[in-house]
C-alpha cells in the first residue's frame, strides 16, 4: 500500500466499519489507518451483501486517497493557459463571481449544474436544493441519466415506484430462475456473483441475454445472444409464446394488474419465426427460456445496461416487466423485476434532487403538493422553485449557448457521455467552468477553476444500494490539509451568493433535513437516522418516521397506546416491494403496450457492423480513479476492440494489431481482441478511457422519448486496418 500522505486522526490500528466507493452493491470493508500513513482493508463478514468478499476495485480503493495521484490544492486558470495552485478564497470567489455575473448578464437558466451518481444522498440533496434556492436555475441533472433511467420509467409506469430491486440479494439463490438482461456481473460487481451461483446450486437456472459470451454468460445455463438492439423483440417474442403455450397466469392477471388486453395484442404480433429474423435468437432457444422461466414457482427477470441503454429503453425494460406481470412473477415472494444499477449511489442520486424532473424522496417536481412540502423544509416560497429542466445529455449539449457557466461534482463527461468529442467541444465552448473532483480527471483538466474534495474514507455520509438498502460510510481517515468537502464548498457558494443559512456542512445535519424533505414521498427516508443505520447495518426504503404511511398504505404500528417505546415500534423499513399492492392508485400493476421497432441507428453499406460498449473488471466508470491504481492498471492498461475471427479475417487484423472503429460521429483506435464468444456482426468496446480509445467518441446521443437516456449500447459502425497514414482518432 502506497503512502497516502494524509494526517490521521482516527486511532492508530482502529478499523471503522465503512462501503467500497466504487459500485451500486456498496460492500462492506473495514478500513485501518497504519503508522506510516497507509490506509488498509479488511473483510467485514458482518454485511450480508458481500459477505466479507470484495473485487479487486475495493481492496485498492485506498490508493486513490495518496496525494501522490488526488488533488490537494485549488486550481485556477491562470492568465497563458495553465491551471495554477491558488487559495480557497480566491477559488471561491473566481466561482461565485462567475456565477453571480452570468446570472446577471443572461438569467438563472444559463447557469447549469451537473451532478453524478457517486455523491452521497447528503450532496446529492444539497445540490439539488443549490441550484434551485441560491442559483434559481431548472439547468441540473446528473450523470445516473446515463445508468437506470430507463429502467426507473419503466418501473414507475408499471409499479408506480421505481426501486432497483424491490427486493434484496439474498433472494436470488432462493428463486427457481433468474433471466439476466444485458449485464455481466462477473466483471461489474463480481462479489455479487455468489448469488447466482449459489442460485444454480439449488437447483435453480440461470438465463444470460447478451451478444456477447461474457464470463457470466459461461456459467449460464441458457445463453441467448441476440443482436444488439433487438432485446425488446426477443422479451415479446417469449411473451407471445407465454400466450400461446397457455402458462399465462390468468388468475394473477385478473386480481392484481390492468391493461393486460392491449399488451397481450402487441405481443402476439411477435411470433417466434419473425422474432428469431430480428434477434438471431433460434426458435428452439427462444421455447427453451420460456419453459425454464415458468416452470418453477417462482422466477425473475433482472436487466442492467444492455437493454436500458438504448433509444427504445424503457419500452424494452417494460416488455420484460410485462412478461413477468403476465406469468405472475412480480409483487410475489421470490419473484420479480429488478435493475441491478450501477453507480455507488445511483439509486440515492436519483431520488433526492439532482435530477432535472424531481425534488427530494423521489417526489415529482410539477406535482403542486410535492413543491409546496419541500419549499416548507427549504423556508422558501413554493412559485419560487424552477421548474424541469434539461436531461443529462440535452443539457450537455447546450453548454456554451443557453448555458454559459457550470458546476460539476463527481462527474467526468469527456470520457463518459455519448457523442464525447462533441461534448468536450461544448465544455470548451462556455464562459465558465467550476468542477469539484478528487483527482485532475478530463473534465477537471478543462475547467477555469477545480476545487479538490474529500473521498469516501474522509467523510461521513449514506448512500442506497441498489437494493434500496440506505447505508452510513463512516469517516476513517482525515482529508490532507487544502481538501474541503462538497458540503463545504456549497456552503461557502452559498454564503457568497447571498444565502447565509440553510446549507449545514455537517452530514448528518443534512440527512436530518433530507428526512423531513422526503417524508410522505415515494423514497421516504424519514425514519432513518444515523444512529439505526449504525445498529441495523442499513434500512431499506420506504421507511416512515412513527406514526406515518407508506406508499402501500401500510402504517408503522406507532399509533399503539399501550405504552410500547417509540423504538419497539419503530418503521422496519421495507425490503421486499409490492407483496401486498403495487404503489399505484388502485394497488394494481400496469402493463404497458409496446412493440419492437429498429434502433436509431441500423447499419447499412457505409457502417456495416454494430458497436455495443461495457466494463472490464479492473477499471471503474470512466476510469478517472481506478487508472490511477497501478494493480488495476497492470490488469486492464488500456482500451481495445473485441471482434468476431471472421471479421478479423476481412481486415487481416491479429490479436493486438490496431484496428480502427468509425462511426458518423467520429473514430476510435485501439489493439484487436480476437474472439468466438461475439456475434461476427459485433464489435464491442470497453468505455474507460480517453484519448484515441474512447468508445464514447463513437456512441450515438440518440434519445429515449420517456428516460432520455442516450443510445450507447447499439450504433453503426465500421471497422478498418490501421496504416501509418491512418487519420487521428476522433476525426470521421
Amino acid at each position: 500500500m502506497q503512502n497516502t500522505g494524509m494526517r490521521n486522526t482516527a486511532t492508530q490500528h482502529t478499523a471503522t466499519p465503512t462501503h467500497c466507493p466504487y459500485c451500486a452493491l456498496q460492500c462492506g470493508m473495514n478500513l485501518t489507518p497504519a503508522a506510516d500513513g497507509t490506509v488498509e482493508v479488511s473483510e467485514r463478514a458482518d454485511f450480508p451483501v458481500n459477505r466479507g468478499a470484495l473485487c479487486g476495485k475495493g481492496r485498492t480503493a485506498p490508493a486513490v486517497l495518496s496525494s501522490r495521484v488526488r488533488l490537494t490544492s485549488p486550481l485556477v486558470r491562470s492568465g497563458d493557459g495553465a491551471l495554477v495552485p491558488a487559495s480557497w478564497e480566491e477559488a471561491l470567489g473566481r466561482i461565485a463571481g462567475n456565477l453571480a455575473r452570468t446570472r446577471a448578464e443572461h438569467g438563472a437558466d444559463a447557469l447549469g449544474v451537473f451532478g453524478g451518481g457517486g455523491l452521497t444522498n447528503e450532496k446529492a440533496y444539497t445540490l439539488g436544493k443549490f441550484a434551485r434556492v441560491v442559483l434559481g436555475t431548472s439547468q441540473i441533472d446528473y450523470n445516473g441519466r446515463f445508468c437506470m433511467s430507463s429502467a426507473a420509467a419503466a418501473g414507475v409506469k408499471a409499479f408506480g415506484l421505481d426501486r432497483g430491486l424491490p427486493f434484496p440479494l439474498e433472494d436470488i439463490p432462493k428463486t427457481g430462475c433468474v433471466v439476466l438482461v444485458g449485464s455481466n456481473p462477473a466483471e461489474t460487481m463480481p462479489p455479487s456473483l455468489r448469488y447466482f451461483t449459489e442460485l444454480r446450486e439449488n437447483g435453480g437456472t440461470l438465463i444470460v441475454v447478451d451478444p456477447r459470451r461474457t464470463k457470466t454468460a459461461e456459467q449460464a445455463d441458457l445463453h441467448l445472444a441476440p443482436r444488439p438492439g433487438t432485446d425488446l423483440a426477443l422479451a415479446l417474442g417469449m411473451l407471445h409464446l407465454v400466450v400461446a403455450e397457455g402458462r399465462v397466469d390468468e388468475g394473477y392477471v385478473e386480481e392484481r394488474t390492468a391493461g393486460w388486453e392491449d399488451a397481450r395484442a402487441a405481443a402476439m404480433g411477435h411470433w417466434p419465426e419473425y422474432v428469431e429474423r430480428i434477434t438471431g435468437v433460434s426458435v428452439p432457444e427462444l421455447r427453451e427460456a420460456v419453459r425454464l422461466f415458468c416452470e418453477p414457482e417462482a422466477a425473475m427477470v433482472l436487466t442492467a445496461r444492455g437493454p436500458e441503454q438504448q433509444a427504445k429503453g424503457t419500452d424494452t425494460v417494460g416488455a420484460w416487466i410485462n412478461l413477468c406481470l403476465a406469468t405472475g412473477r412480480a409483487g410475489r415472494p421470490l419473484s420479480g423485476y429488478g435493475c441491478l444499477t450501477g453507480q455507488g449511489n445511483g439509486q440515492g442520486g436519483r431520488e433526492h434532487g439532482q435530477k432535472a424532473d424531481q425534488l427530494p424522496g423521489y417526489r415529482k417536481l410539477t406535482d403542486p403538493a410535492a413543491r409546496r412540502h419541500v419549499a416548507e423544509v427549504w423556508g422558501v416560497d413554493p412559485d419560487s422553485l424552477p421548474g424541469p429542466g434539461r436531461s443529462a445529455y440535452e443539457l450537455l449539449d447546450a453548454l456554451g449557448t443557453d448555458i454559459r457557466s457550470l458546476l460539476l461534482m463527481g462527474s467526468n463527461p469527456v470520457v463518459s457521455a455519448p457523442r464525447a468529442a462533441h461534448v468536450e467541444e461544448r465544455l470548451r465552448s462556455l464562459d465558465f467552468l467550476a468542477v469539484c473532483d478528487v483527482v485532475l480527471s478530463e473534465t477537471a483538466a478543462l475547467a477555469d477553476v477545480v476545487l479538490p474534495v474529500t473521498q469516501w474514507a474522509e467523510e461521513s455520509g449514506t448512500t442506497t444500494s441498489l437494493e434500496g438498502r440506505v447505508l452510513l460510510r463512516r469517516r476513517a481517515i482525515s482529508a490532507p490539509d487544502g481538501v474541503r468537502s462538497d458540503l463545504e464548498v456549497l456552503h461557502e457558494l452559498a454564503a457568497r451568493l447571498g444565502v447565509e443559512k440553510g446549507f449545514p456542512t455537517e452530514p448528518e445535519e443534512v440527512f436530518e433535513e433530507l428526512r423531513r424533505a422526503s417524508a410522505g414521498g415515494p423514497a421516504d427516508y424519514s425514519g432513518i437516522d444515523y444512529r439505526r443505520l449504525a445498529e441495523e447495518n442499513g434500512v431499506f426504503w420506504p421507511c416512515p418516521a412513527p406514526n406515518g404511511t407508506d406508499r402501500t398504505g401500510r402504517t408503522d404500528g406507532s399509533d399503539r397506546t399501550d405504552g410500547t417505546t417509540e423504538a419497539a415500534v419503530r418503521h422496519p423499513g421495507t425490503p421486499r416491494l409490492f407483496l401486498d399492492r403495487f404503489a399505484t392508485d388502485d394497488g394494481r400493476a400496469r402493463f404497458v403496450p409496446v412493440s419492437h421497432r429498429p434502433s436509431a441507428e441500423e447499419p447499412d453499406d457505409e457502417y456495416p457492423v454494430l458497436l455495443t460498449t461495457g466494463r472490464v473488471v479492473a477499471q471503474y466508470q470512466s476510469g478517472a480513479q481506478t487508472r490511477r491504481v497501478d494493480e488495476l492498471n497492470a490488469a486492464a492498461p488500456g482500451p481495445f476492440v473485441e471482434l468476431h475471427p471472421r471479421l478479423a479475417a476481412r481486415l487481416g487484423a491479429a490479436e493486438g494489431d490496431p484496428v480502427a472503429v468509425v462511426s458518423r460521429r467520429g473514430r476510435a483506435v485501439a489493439p484487436a481482441r480476437i474472439t468466438t464468444g461475439i456475434r461476427p456482426d459485433t464489435v464491442f468496446m470497453p468505455f474507460h478511457w480517453a484519448g484515441e480509445g474512447r468508445a464514447n467518441t463513437l456512441t450515438n446521443p440518440a434519445l429515449d422519448p420517456t428516460s432520455r437516456m442516450p443510445e450507447f449500447k447499439v450504433c453503426a459502425v465500421r471497422v478498418e486496418a490501421v496504416t501509418e497514414a491512418a487519420a487521428p482518432a476522433g476525426t470521421p
